[in-house]
C-alpha cells in the first residue's frame, strides 16, 4: 500500500556537521532585528564539530593549569571545562540530526497520508467509487423487491 522507507540519521550528518554558509545566510535573513539575526549566527555555528574540535582544544590548553599542584584539579577541569565547553557543540549537532531525520520522517509521512487520501477519494474510478456505485444499485434494487413481495 505505502512505501515506507526508512530515515536514518546518517544520511543527515553531513548537514549538521559542517557549517553551510548559504543555509546560515538564508536563516539569519529569515530572523527580524539584529538581536535574533545574532543568535541565529551564534546558534548555528556553535552547533557544528567544527565548534566541538575548537573547543576541545581551547579546553585542553587549560589542561596543565588544572594538573599543577594548587591547580583547580582534574576533576573540576573535567567539570567545568570541558564537559560544559566540548558537550554544548556536541549535544547541539546531535539535537540537529535528530531534527533533520524527524523532518524526513514527518516528509514521508505527509506522502504516505496523501497517496491514503488519493486512493480513498470518491471521486476516482476504481476502490471506494466502485462500491459507492455499487451500494447505491443496490439500494435501488431493494425497494423493488419489497414491493414485489408485498
Amino acid at each position: 500500500m505505502t512505501r515506507q522507507e526508512s530515515v536514518r540519521t546518517s544520511r543527515f550528518l553531513h548537514r549538521a556537521l559542517h557549517p553551510d554558509m548559504r543555509a546560515l545566510r538564508t536563516a539569519i535573513g529569515e530572523a527580524n532585528g539584529i538581536n535574533a539575526k545574532l543568535a541565529v549566527f551564534v546558534t548555528n555555528l556553535v552547533g557544528t564539530m567544527w565548534c566541538a574540535y575548537l573547543f576541545t582544544c581551547i579546553a585542553l590548553l587549560g589542561l596543565p593549569t588544572a594538573l599543577r599542584p594548587g591547580g583547580e584539579g582534574i576533576v573540576a577541569w573535567i567539570a567545568q571545562t570541558f564537559l560544559q565547553l566540548v558537550l554544548l557543540s556536541v549535544i547541539m549537532v546531535g539535537q540537529n540530526v535528530q531534527s533533520l531525520a524527524a523532518d524526513a520522517r514527518s516528509e514521508n509521512t505527509f506522502r504516505d497520508t496523501e497517496q491514503i487520501l488519493d486512493r480513498l477519494d470518491i471521486h476516482t474510478e476504481g476502490g471506494l467509487k466502485a462500491i459507492l456505485d455499487r451500494l447505491d444499485d443496490i439500494e435501488r434494487r431493494l425497494p423493488a423487491r419489497s414491493d414485489a413481495a408485498s
